[in-house]
Formats: structure tokens, C-alpha cells, sequence
């Protein structure tokens, strides 16, 4: 018998296969089942159970794409800002200025000039 791994989700075809199975069970006369997890109280009561945890998953993914969104919208205005202030300490004090140095610019003056390459 393999080894049954329960931290793997189920597909979605068993679940669905079980849905169908627990609709069926409702066609059947007489059933007394000696398991009680097996009664149909305990099914239905696993069913809605099984079914509110997806939807507090669903709302909780949606949750974190949004918190993804906005997180990701922050970081491109913190860039955008960042370049602005970069071309305005440019403009202000030069490319050959310490302030253009401090903010992680190479001073123009020291920057290599390209070397003519011989043919």
C-alpha cells in the first residue's frame, strides 16, 4: 500500500469526485454506517467546513495579491522619487560636484576617457 502523504492538497478531480459521491449517498436507502466520521451529519459537517477554509483561502490569496500590488507600487514611486532627486542634485551642483558623489555618482573628472584603439 504507498504511503499516504497528507501535506500534499488533493487535485481537484478527487474533490470533485467526493462532492459527487457525498450527492449520491443521499440515493441510498438504509445506510447505517458503523464509522461515525462515515454518518452523513459527519460528511455534510466536513463538507461546509471544507468549503468555508477554501473560501477563507480565496479571500486571504486575494488579500496578498493586493498587499503584492500596492508593495510593489510603493517601491516603483520610492524609485521614480529617488531619479527625480538625482537629476535635481545634478542640476543644482553639477555632475563634477561632492554632492553628485554623495549620492552615487562618479565625479566627471573621474571617469576614464576612452583610449583610440589602433587598427
Amino acid at each position: 500500500m504507498p504511503v499516504i502523504n497528507i501535506t500534499r492538497r488533493l487535485p481537484v478531480k478527487t474533490i470533485s469526485t467526493d462532492i459527487d459521491s457525498l450527492n449520491g449517498l443521499g440515493t441510498v436507502e438504509g445506510y447505517l454506517p458503523v464509522r461515525i466520521d462515515a454518518s452523513p451529519e459527519a460528511l455534510k459537517t466536513n463538507f461546509n467546513t471544507m468549503l468555508a477554509m477554501q473560501q477563507k483561502e480565496t479571500e486571504l490569496q486575494a488579500m496578498v495579491k493586493a498587499a503584492a500590488d500596492a508593495a510593489r507600487q510603493a517601491e516603483w514611486d520610492f524609485h521614480n522619487s529617488i531619479l527625480g532627486m538625482k537629476e535635481a542634485v545634478r542640476a543644482q551642483f553639477g555632475p563634477d560636484s561632492n554632492a553628485a558623489q554623495a549620492i552615487g555618482y562618479k565625479k566627471k573628472s573621474e571617469r576614464k576617457r576612452p583610449r583610440r584603439r589602433s587598427a
